[in-house]
């Protein structure tokens, strides 16, 4: 399918739009071999993208899950020296994070450099369930209808997240939440709500793809039919 060239690099976790238009703008982005322009445009599952010589589209597909540790952050850089999932993952080309698990979150990222397929997965319109297994400190029975409850993030409101208790004890206990957005710190949003403090925060579902047992720092390629069930997202 055809996009413009910085929706594409953008969407491949190269840069930001503007930082796009001007790498194209240098003549620093090749399509195909030839030198692009604004405006242009490229199909990245058939056309070659060169950025700063470096191929982003065109080659081979790469599809891995990782179990984030904390105390690194979902991006490819940061400008404040802080580890980066990208320091855990090594095949060979650049892959880039799936939407986004916060600093202290661990557990099921996808990695790629299928951008088209990142972009369906983020995309707001597409609600694929994410379960987390939450470890709480509180009162779990003051505090269950206000988790079940939505609430208002960026002057939006939240779907309602379902919840399940795993383990409850005298100050907290064990939280199975699935929810079918992406917003911003929802789960710990919610909890602040529902005044519980949050402990442990790990992702270990993505639709039907189960985090299983994969050790926390290691990543693994995606079968053949797990890449097939995310297309068909």
């Amino acid at each position: 399918m055809l996009e413009r060239l910085q929706k594409i690099m953008a969407a491949y976790g190269e840069c930001s739009r503007r930082s796009a238009e001007k790498l194209i703008s240098d003549g620093k982005v090749r399509v195909n071999g030839v030198v692009a322009s604004l405006g242009d445009k490229a199909d990245p599952a058939t056309d070659v993208i060169e950025v700063s010589g470096r191929v982003i589209s065109g080659g081979e597909r790469y599809y891995i899950m990782l179990n984030k540790p904390r105390g690194y952050i979902t991006s490819l850089d940061d400008e404040h020296n802080r580890k980066t999932v990208s320091e855990l993952v090594d095949v060979g080309t650049r892959v880039h994070p799936v939407g986004r698990l916060d600093y202290n979150s661990e557990g099921l990222l996808i990695m790629t450099n299928d951008g088209e397929l990142t972009y369906r997965l983020t995309h707001p319109s597409h609600e694929i369930p994410k379960g987390y297994i939450v470890t709480v400190r509180g009162k779990l029975e003051d505090a269950l209808t206000t988790l079940k409850s939505s609430i208002v993030i960026d002057g939006r409101q939240t779907r309602p997240a379902d919840i399940s208790v795993l383990r409850e004890n005298s100050d907290g206990g064990l939280l199975h939440i699935t929810i079918r957005e992406g917003r911003n710190r929802q789960i710990r949003r919610l909890c602040e709500e529902a005044n519980l403090k949050v402990l442990r925060l790990k992702r270990v579902s993505l639709g039907d793809l189960v985090l299983e047992k994969l050790p926390a720092g290691r990543w693994r390629h995606l079968t053949e039919s797990e890449v097939k069930y995310l297309k068909s997202l």
